[in-house]
């Protein structure tokens, strides 16, 4: 069975203020994984030592495209290898990288030449979709086909942001199907719409069917179930509390 991280940018202002408590928080809400959004300058051996203190593990980082790119991959391996961290996820393409069809073949030759280094090193490699993959590009094609119809799939694995995929009007439960075993996370958050504009909300809260997105996952041999949220009524800390014991019932209602 898949593991239950959160994704830190759900507790970003926390962990802009205090990175290292805000980890042991999430361990003590019952998180078994963090996956990361930055290091905030902290020593590798520093964040190791509070993570398994705090009974936490990586699930991943997500890593800005030009920390991937030249002499910083090797800077950028080093830094993960040194805490455990195994998985490699760029979350996003810079806007040159996917302004039309043209830049989704170039990203798909980048990150594909990512994945080989990374796979060479002894890491997965993954991209992380938001909406914009889904459009159409004029011609039937979308970015998210390119991306992986053009990367060799022991390279470029998929981190399936299910929350974006509804947003752009697409099934994510027909993605996990079609990729099967090429995902190795997926993104869990719930969607609401309020006067008319689609917006993250608490597991349990929004329209998303969780306990069926978990059944498709566990089918595909998914590894991490990651939490995240980006819009807020209150404390993020209080939403992130809320989504892992919502999360934990899902699965537990659904495995019933």
């Amino acid at each position: 069975m898949g593991k239950i991280a959160i994704q830190l940018y759900s507790v970003r202002e926390h962990t802009a203020n205090d990175f290292l408590g805000t980890l042991r928080k999430l361990g003590e809400m019952g998180y078994e994984a963090v996956q990361f959004a930055g290091f905030f300058d902290t020593p590798a051996d520093e964040l190791k030592k509070v993570m398994d203190e705090a009974g936490l593990v990586a699930a991943g980082s997500h890593m800005p495209f030009e920390t991937l790119i030249g002499d910083q991959l090797e800077d950028s391996l080093e830094y993960n290898r040194k805490i455990g961290n195994n998985l490699i996820i760029c979350p996003i393409l810079p806007e040159d990288y996917r302004a039309d069809e043209g830049a989704y073949y170039r990203a798909a030759e980048e990150l594909n030449e990512i994945g080989r280094k990374c796979k060479e090193a002894g890491f997965t490699f993954a991209y992380h979709n938001h909406n914009m993959e889904f459009f159409d590009l004029g011609n039937g094609k979308r970015g998210f086909d390119i991306i992986f119809e053009e990367t060799d799939n022991e390279n470029v694995k998929v981190e399936l942001d299910c929350y974006w995929a509804t947003h752009a009007d697409n099934d994510p439960l027909k993605v996990i199907q079609s990729y099967d075993d090429q995902i190795v996370s997926l993104h869990i958050k719930d969607m609401t719409i309020e006067n008319g504009e689609k917006r993250s909300i608490e597991i349990g809260k929004g329209t998303l069917d969780i306990g069926s997105l978990w059944q498709a996952g566990e089918r595909a041999g998914v590894k991490w179930y990651v939490i995240e949220q980006e819009k807020f009524d209150g404390d993020p800390l209080d939403s992130a509390r809320v989504n892992v014991e919502k999360l934990k019932a899902v699965i537990e209602n659904t495995r019933t």
